[in-house]
């Protein structure tokens, strides 16, 4: 198995340090909102990724936390009217209650910041020791990234680089700009911890390095996150993690991609976000895993009005081939190897769960023409595809139920939107455009959005 390494920027072959064992942490929430599309395809990448380490035999040990304490988590809670605890204990019930909806599996461990202030503390203690930290009047503690001279391995920057792709918290004490807070004093009506610095609370940094010292030790197999945390949060976990140890911290380190939405990157500040509550109102959890998985995850995604109406009639028209099955009396049971040979081999390749995707399309054209003849080796395809892509939380859901539930959005075109589209359909196969885009002219004018994919032309009421 090969899995890209942000660390040396390379396909490296998967070996453990410890034989069979395998320790992986992912980076989780900040919970200073409610959990939208990024944070859900966060979790199900690295969810798939212990899914398959475990379907290939390795014994896995997942830990994810929650940052339930920062800036952003005080300024809501204020904003509120209410202690940061309180705002973050309800932050983790409505987060916990979307990726129970989204069939997303809690890790093995969770961690949370603020039950890990001892282990903080004495971490920054003994970098302080070791002359990497250093406190100030004020009751901060820096790490000082001078004394780390492997700063910016992970994100390939040299300090100069570093220093110009980050941003600078403004303090006269700092010796350096680059050096970044472990400990920050607190300002008044803030949360705070009494430390041998004065009362305090953890920088963001330091809480993954004790989180991850806390469940593993000194060193783990495997770390995600988004790409987005290379720098400097990651370059800064490395940095404070290893000064400390004298060890390489972390084997693999593994990045997902990043969410844009029609071309733009997803941020609150845009307005672009997209809450799981409300995406779960129109699609359902297949449908969004399916249109999040046909992209390598690595790469962006980006978000268009077609991307999750495409999935689910993707599925739909899945589903109702096991409907087939099921009118032709043919049992969906067996096995068939070939489809779970070929789906560990995509996965087996740095994950790639769009090549898995992929496959499907050919598999499902076979077992229609198998079912038309009669022919039972369908059955034992169904029910292999079944137990292969449910690792992807996929075809979990009864199929006439399904069909019944989402397939009913098709019938909401009208039969002349219908005709329309079939018309545009073939006046685009043999190019005559200039029809082609009368006709569209006409759909859209009823009220209708239309779609040109690969499969053909579709439409939706706008």
């Amino acid at each position: 198995m090969r899995i890209y390494n942000t660390l040396s920027g390379t396909k490296e072959e998967f070996v453990p340090i410890n034989g069979n064992k395998v320790n992986m942490y992912a980076c989780g929430i900040t919970v200073s909102g409610e959990a939208h599309i990024g944070h859900t395809y966060q979790a199900l990448i690295y969810d798939i990724i212990r899914k398959f380490l475990l379907k290939k035999g390795y014994e896995v040990t997942y830990a994810r936390n929650y940052t339930d304490v920062d800036d952003k988590i005080i300024a809501k809670a204020n904003e509120a009217g209410i202690p940061a605890d309180v705002f973050a204990a309800d932050m983790i019930e409505k987060i916990d209650a979307v990726m129970r909806d989204m069939d997303i599996d809690d890790p093995d461990v969770w961690l949370k910041a603020t039950q890990t202030i001892d282990d903080i503390i004495d971490f920054v203690s003994r970098l302080i020791e070791k002359g990497h930290a250093y406190p100030t009047p004020k009751g901060d503690v820096y790490f000082s990234v001078e004394s780390f001279p492997a700063y910016g391995r992970l994100s390939h920057r040299n300090l100069e680089d570093a220093l110009n792709g980050v941003r600078i918290e403004n303090d006269e004490e700092k010796r350096n700009p680059l050096d970044f807070a472990l400990w920050k004093s607190a300002k008044p009506g803030e949360i705070f911890w009494d430390s041998p610095w004065g009362k305090g609370r953890p920088g963001w940094h330091i809480e993954c390095s004790a989180m991850n010292k806390k469940a593993f030790g000194e060193q783990i197999d495997l770390h995600g996150g988004g790409r987005d945390l290379i720098f400097p949060h990651h370059e800064n976990e490395i940095a404070q993690t290893e000064a400390l140890t004298g060890k390489q911290f972390v084997k693999y380190w593994v990045h997902n991609g990043l969410i844009k939405v029609n071309g733009q990157k997803m941020s609150k500040s845009l307005g672009n976000s997209l809450l799981m509550r409300d995406l779960l109102k129109d699609y359902s959890n297949e449908a969004i895993k399916f249109a999040l998985l046909s992209t390598n995850y690595r790469n962006d995604i980006n978000i268009t009005p077609d991307l999750f109406p495409d999935a689910e009639k993707h599925l739909v028209d899945f589903y109702k081939v096991f409907l087939l099955a099921k009118e032709a009396n043919i049992p969906v049971e067996g096995d068939y190897p070939p489809i779970d040979e070929k789906f560990d081999e995509a996965l087996s390749d740095d994950f790639n769960t769009a090549l898995a995707l992929s496959e499907l399309f050919g598999y499902f054209k076979k077992i229609k023409s198998l079912i038309s003849s009669g022919d039972k080796t369908a059955g034992a395809m169904l029910s292999q595809i079944k137990k292969t892509y449910s690792l992807l939380g996929l075809f979990k859901s009864d199929a006439q139920t399904f069909v019944s539930t989402y397939g009913q959005k098709e019938e909401e075109i009208p039969s002349e939107i219908k005709e329309k589209l079939e018309k545009m359909q073939n006046a685009r196969m043999v190019k005559d455009y200039a029809a082609a885009d009368a006709l569209r002219a006409e759909i859209t004018s009823a009220g209708y959005a239309v779609s040109i994919t690969k499969e053909g032309v579709t439409a939706k009421k706008a």
